[in-house]
């Protein structure tokens, strides 16, 4: 099924190129069907790659969602002009009052900040108080995985002794759960941050559980039992070479970086990386959108409750 975004995005010329369906508003309208409202609150500074990769997973389901973008007010990009986020992102007060079945909080380049450092921190907790109202279910990622974690929780967050970066082998928890479905054993995902978060902090909270854990990455993916907040640790969602851009980015800028773990064939930086967390990243996406939003759902999403 088609998936709807602002029109004119660049993201459309790629998702097109790789033949899938998307479609700008007009033509959306016509179609006799509710499409799952989804917001992405985009925090990577790499702003057209990252709707590029949560796009392109959101599109594999048969269902027809409507996609909205939304940037903090309070944070001024520097990687992105003014002019491109005022035409695709929205800022809080223009969806403050609208409701929404799922929600993407991406991670963000600050892990070694304390939350409270962070200049958009008291913008983004109030972004995440609305999310219980007027979002069905809300999925964390990485940075923005701690921080939905210590915000909603009180869960901390730990300073690494080094970047861990690299793709890593997870080992699931419980096979039954609905975000699981499908799911090998094992299974690789990509991490790449300074900080992590401990299973005994989570294991604390009743109402969290969780799901799958890394020896060498440690938590990987938690929810909330009532199936509204979902936090990924890694990057499912990054692209076969983001990995090697973060690390040649690192390297030419003179920052100390070890080679991305498991990532080159050879651990060799000149070789083409190994893609093998596709499969994983797709069907966690499906299993969120099917299980978690679209079956849970109120039709009317004024069911949500008053924001």
């Amino acid at each position: 099924m088609p998936i709807t975004v602002p029109e004119g995005l660049p993201a459309v010329a790629t998702l097109e190129r790789e033949n899938i369906f998307v479609m700008d508003h007009e033509r959306a309208i016509h179609q006799d069907i509710r499409p799952l409202r989804i917001l992405i609150l985009n925090l990577m500074p790499t702003k057209t790659d990252t709707e590029t990769q949560l796009l392109r997973l959101l599109s594999n389901s048969p269902l027809q969602l409507e996609v909205e973008f939304l940037r903090m007010a309070s944070h001024v990009a520097k990687h992105t002009p003014l002019q491109y986020l005022l035409k695709f992102y929205k800022n809080f007060d223009e969806v403050k009052l609208k409701r929404y079945d799922g929600m993407i909080i991406t991670g963000a380049p600050v892990e070694r900040m304390k939350f409270e450092r962070v200049d958009y921190w008291p913008e983004l907790c109030r972004v995440m108080d609305w999310s219980k109202r007027s979002v069905y279910s809300t999925l964390h990622i990485c940075w923005g995985a701690q921080a939905g974690l210590y915000h909603h929780f009180g869960v901390p967050k730990y300073e690494l002794p080094q970047k861990l970066a690299g793709v890593f082998e997870h080992r699931v928890l419980y096979p039954a759960h609905p975000l699981l479905r499908g799911f090998d054993d094992y299974f690789w995902a990509p991490h790449s941050r300074y900080t992590k978060v401990k299973k005994s902090d989570i294991d604390k909270i009743p109402e969290l559980e969780t799901l799958a854990v890394s020896k060498r990455a440690g938590v990987y993916l938690a929810a909330n039992r009532n199936g509204r907040q979902v936090f990924v640790t890694g990057h499912c969602e990054y692209d076969r070479d983001t990995l090697a851009k973060e690390y040649f980015r690192d390297v030419e800028k003179g920052i100390p970086a070890a080679v991305p773990e498991n990532y080159f064939v050879g651990d060799d930086p000149e070789k083409v990386p190994v893609f093998k967390w596709k499969s994983h990243a797709s069907l966690l996406f499906s299993n969120w959108l099917n299980y978690f939003v679209y079956q849970r759902t109120p039709y009317d999403l004024s069911d949500l409750g008053a924001p």
